[in-house]
């Protein structure tokens, strides 16, 4: 089986010897390291530059567990990087099992802590280093790591596959990858595995052992696992769904008899964000002009992984190709929103009222903008006029799409809208039309 990572290969390549520290992020299992040190090292090969180049370290290995102290890595990197008449490219590989050790050349009892920011940003000084590392716990599954690099960090974001991806490595019968892909998902390691009872298993030990492990342990919250359970499973549930902290509050005390401040629900939220298990639509109303800040809308990094968190139960299709969607243009670095569309209309009384007509997806790219729906089929005339009634009120140029899940052939109706398969938009239009 071979698996492709062309766009963040490609990202690599055109960052080289950029000045800065390449710092390689996403959700744990997503192809980080595979990507470095497969990918990324064979095109150096192929370019040829010479194995003795190419300084690549795995922390996690227990050979180089003399390195996770700072000062020895800083001190092994710079004695092999030391003929200056050579380019190094150094790859490190679980950057975060680097400990912070107290800083051996100030007076005990000084708070001054030594870390890998540190050994990172002294390396990228030396003329003849280009610098390259990933990370796959909470140190590193974070935001906030870049902070710490100020502006000399470059961060390439690694998404689990998305559906382009898949379909090019799925080996089995085509016609059934699109089902495979909405209820297994993107993580590379489950196209290995070849029964349901594997995949479930592989995929419920990743939250278990890995995703709530790091979370509870970043963020102190011993004791909170049940309730970071049931807020993940209330995300999951309502994918595509407008939701804000005060109304999954509300569901809690509703439906769980637990008491929990709308706060509180915020700061989880923004942890699973911090891990990259969930990401966040902004609402913009299109005729404002303007951003709402609530209701908004949650997605799954993984499609996968939201529904092993339902126990692969609630298979709403609409709802997952929602998220499949929006999964496969934040991938490619688009601004992804979710609009609102107000409509002021006087009923058959001639009474004013509004309506709030809402939109999938507003795609930005430079100065170009695309409005999508995502619907299941457009099969009658009511439901035509149901998922393209936004679009008809929004009175710039921009071309509307209409998603379908039916393997279609392109037309555009008198209104210049139009309709497409949802293979056909993730495999092909996107990139073509989009990027």
């Amino acid at each position: 089986m071979k698996i492709e990572r062309d766009r963040y290969l490609s990202k690599l390549i055109s960052k080289k010897w950029n000045g800065k520290v390449k710092i390689i992020t996403g959700i744990r299992r997503c192809g980080k390291s595979f990507l470095l040190n497969d990918l990324f090292i064979n095109h150096l090969l192929s370019a040829g530059v010479p194995n003795k180049c190419i300084v690549s370290l795995s922390l996690e290995d227990d050979v180089n567990m003399m390195y996770r102290n700072p000062v020895e890595l800083s001190k092994h990197i710079r004695e092999v990087v030391s003929d200056t008449g050579n380019q190094y490219y150094v790859i490190i590989d679980e950057i975060q099992k680097v400990e912070s050790i107290a800083n051996p050349y100030l007076p005990k009892g000084s708070e001054s802590k030594i870390t890998f920011v540190d050994v990172l940003l002294g390396l990228m000084k030396l003329p003849n280093v280009d610098i390259y590392v990933t990370g796959s716990n909470s140190k590193m599954l974070s935001t906030d790591i870049l902070s710490d690099f100020r502006d000399r960090g470059d961060e390439i974001r690694i998404f689990p596959l998305t559906y382009s991806e898949f379909y090019k490595a799925y080996e089995g019968d085509k016609r059934y990858a699109w089902r495979e892909y909405l209820t297994y998902g993107g993580m590379p390691y489950v196209m290995h595995l070849k029964t349901h009872e594997e995949k479930g298993e592989y995929l419920r030990k990743l939250f278990e052992l890995t995703y709530m492990k790091d979370i509870l342990e970043r963020n102190n919250l011993k004791g909170k696992t049940e309730t970071l359970e049931i807020l993940l499973d209330t995300i999951a549930s309502s994918v595509g769904s407008l939701s804000n902290p005060s109304r999954i509050a509300n569901t809690f005390k509703s439906e769980k008899k637990i008491n929990i401040k709308s706060e509180t629900i915020a700061s989880y939220l923004q942890y699973f964000e911090n891990a990259f298990l969930i990401s966040e639509a902004q609402r913009y109303d299109v005729k404002g002009r303007a951003y709402i800040s609530t209701p908004l809308k949650y997605y799954f990094s993984d499609v996968g992984l939201r529904n092993v968190r339902l126990n692969f139960r609630q298979q709403e299709e609409s709802h997952i190709m929602e998220n499949a969607i929006y999964n496969e243009l934040i991938a490619r670095n688009l601004s992804v929103d979710v609009g609102v569309v107000v409509h002021n209309y006087k009923d058959e009384d001639g009474i004013s009222k509004q309506s709030k007509l809402e939109v999938d997806f507003i795609v930005n790219k430079g100065s170009q903008r695309f409005y999508i729906q995502s619907a299941l089929n457009v099969d009658t005339s009511e439901k035509r006029e149901q998922e393209i009634n936004s679009f008809l009120r929004i009175e710039d140029s921009f071309l509307k799409i209409v998603v379908v899940k039916e393997d279609i052939i392109q037309w555009m109706d008198e209104n210049g809208i139009l309709y497409i398969g949802v293979q056909d938009f993730l495999l092909e239009y996107i990139d073509k039309n989009m990027c």
